[in-house]
């Protein structure tokens, strides 16, 4: 059983709480530190937590607590790492981890020094659907990885600093696009390094400074692409959508606006549909299990089995970090207009890649290029010859 400080009481905090002592049933909250004190009575009477303070330091340092949660707003996350350092706790960070990679880079150097478990808290990495795309992945059942490619957007965030340029960090960029860079991390190979990265941005609809909406291309060094699109301007509710493209095959994810739950109502009796729904009237978008479809039950199972197992979890302080200086490379690139490098100065995976290649033989003579049946019967090759680079069209 895990014994959990809590720290920050608003919305991801309480989506925590409600995985946390969930479907393990065994791990309990028993300290919540929140800025406001109204808000940390709240928490602990909602949740049944005996302690609240609005001393973080407090909450951490709590001799009942051995392990921390961080769910506070991104300006607050380095502070929060280093006090569960100096006291030796072990520590779970929402993301982004940090609101640049060098916040990020002296978090993870400060729990690394300090020897405390330290897990990122990246959940869309964890909901069944990936979870079971990325089996498939591993097992070969698309070949090479070629495109991966990862959508969130929604009509934005629920909390005021989020808005705010100084306290998040970034825009929509760095809310979201930390989602679809570690989901398309994942389906093309975490110890592949990424290269450069390609982005637009702007401000298209909020009267914020950050930006609203972008799309980033990321290069990898085994020839893969990386796609994401993120938007704070999106009507309708919550999109998440994953697309992988390989060699031998193709999935298509849709996380949960589409889930094969539909409903219309016309508003009586109606409240909470879902996360980020617009409207609680006319045709409807119901999610079974938020929690689960979002990934928090397997993410916290993974961090407290990795704990009790003496294991690292699938997601550690150097994934947000790596994520983050994806991040900052697509924030200097939607100013430059090019193709800006990532900047990693701790990298653990593989070095020198290069482009794979598995050209496909068709005989001694020829590679083959396309194999189709056409709409008047007939079988058809599409054959280059392997000497002249010629290609050819051969009916079989």
């Amino acid at each position: 059983m895990a014994k959990i400080a809590m720290l920050g009481s608003g919305f991801i905090g309480r989506f925590y709480a409600d995985s946390l002592q969930g479907q393990r049933s065994r791990d309990k909250i028993v300290s919540i530190y929140s800025r406001r004190e109204e808000t940390a009575k709240k928490f602990a009477q909602d949740y049944k937590c005996d302690h609240w303070t609005t001393d973080m330091e407090e909450a951490i340092n709590h001799p009942e607590v051995d392990m921390v949660c961080i769910s506070l707003p991104n300006n607050l996350h380095e502070a929060a790492v280093l006090a569960c350092c100096k006291a030796g706790k072990s520590v779970m960070c929402t993301k982004p981890l940090g609101r640049n990679a060098e916040e990020a880079k002296r978090m993870m150097d400060a729990v690394e020094q300090a020897g405390i478990f330290n897990g990122y808290l990246e959940d869309l990495v964890y909901t069944p659907k990936f979870l079971k795309a990325l089996q498939s992945v591993q097992n070969g059942a698309l070949g090479r990885i070629l495109w991966a490619k990862s959508r969130e957007t929604h009509p934005g965030p629920h909390s005021e600093w989020f808005w705010d340029k100084e306290q998040a960090g970034g825009g929509c960029i760095l809310d979201l696009g930390c989602h679809c860079v570690e989901i398309g991390r994942s389906f093309i190979g975490k110890d592949i390094r990424p290269l450069e990265v390609m982005c637009w941005a702007d401000t298209q609809v909020k009267p914020i400074d950050a930006e609203d909406h972008a799309i980033g291309l990321v290069k990898y060094d085994n020839g893969a692409i990386g796609q994401f699109e993120v938007s704070w301007t999106f009507r309708g509710g919550l999109d998440l959508r994953d697309e992988v493209m390989g060699s031998e095959g193709t999935i298509w994810l849709n996380s949960f606006l589409r889930t094969g739950f539909d409903m219309f109502t016309t508003g009586k009796g109606a409240d909470y549909v879902a996360e980020k729904a617009e409207s609680n009237t006319g045709w409807l978008f119901p999610v079974g299990d938020e929690l689960n479809e979002l990934g928090y039950n397997h993410m916290f199972a993974d961090m407290f089995n990795a704990v009790e197992a003496g294991r690292e979890p699938r997601e550690t302080f150097y994934d947000g970090y790596v994520v983050n200086a994806i991040l900052d490379a697509a924030y200097k690139s939607a100013r430059s207009k090019r193709w800006e490098p990532v900047e990693l100065p701790v990298w653990r995976g593989k070095e020198d890649v290069g482009k794979e290649k598995d050209l496909n033989s068709y005989n001694d003579q020829y590679y083959l290029i396309k194999e189709e049946t056409t709409h008047y019967g007939a079988s058809k090759l599409i054959l280059k010859d392997k000497k002249t680079g010629q290609i050819i069209e051969k009916e079989v």
